[in-house]
């Protein structure tokens, strides 16, 4: 596993390292010794599943602190493309995102620091996505920012967008004042 910088600070993408053989292929995602090598802080506490289809976006959320996560994600089927905004008002990186296509094709996932807001969008046919995260889901500490107010450079033939009730109604990253 390498782990490569992205335009947020502290958020990185991880290179995995697949073996194949005549049974198919296989691949481990999270080592706690790699983690700790690498200086990435996930001491997983619940993980996650999602399968969205075509056109879904999920996010961008984040939960406020003192419940705030640190997250590892992987697309496991399909693609997606996803999304990290720094939301750590005294990061060099503060308001900046970084993009990148997550899939079981790449062979890759993506650490999410805490302090970020996280999202994304399903490129390929249906995707199977997995979250492992720091924390416990605290649904009182959810919070969050709406996907296209904060400069990120979507793809322009998204076609039509679905999203849930929750994330139409979240607030600009404009309007947010950070917890972070």
């Amino acid at each position: 596993m390498r782990a490569a910088p992205t335009a947020v600070r502290g958020c990185y993408e991880l290179l995995l390292e697949p073996s194949h053989d005549r049974r198919g292929s296989f691949v481990k995602v999270f080592h706690a010794d790699t983690f700790a090598g690498l200086g990435l802080d996930l001491d997983v506490r619940e993980v996650f599943l999602s399968r969205s289809g075509p056109g879904v976006v999920r996010g961008l959320h984040f939960q406020h602190p003192p419940s705030d996560v640190a997250k590892l994600v992987c697309c496991i089927e399909g693609a997606v493309l996803d999304a990290v905004v720094d939301l750590r008002s005294a990061s060099p990186t503060y308001r900046e995102h970084a993009l990148l296509e997550l899939s079981s094709d790449r062979a890759n996932a993506l650490y999410v620091p805490k302090g970020c807001a996280h999202g994304f969008i399903v490129t390929d046919g249906d995707a199977v996505v997995a979250y492992a995260q720091s924390g416990v889901h605290d649904a009182a500490r959810d919070g969050g920012i709406h996907w296209a107010s904060a400069g990120v450079h979507w793809p322009g033939d998204l076609g039509e967008i679905v999203l849930s009730d929750r994330d139409a109604a979240l607030p600009a990253l404009d309007e947010l004042a950070s917890p972070f």
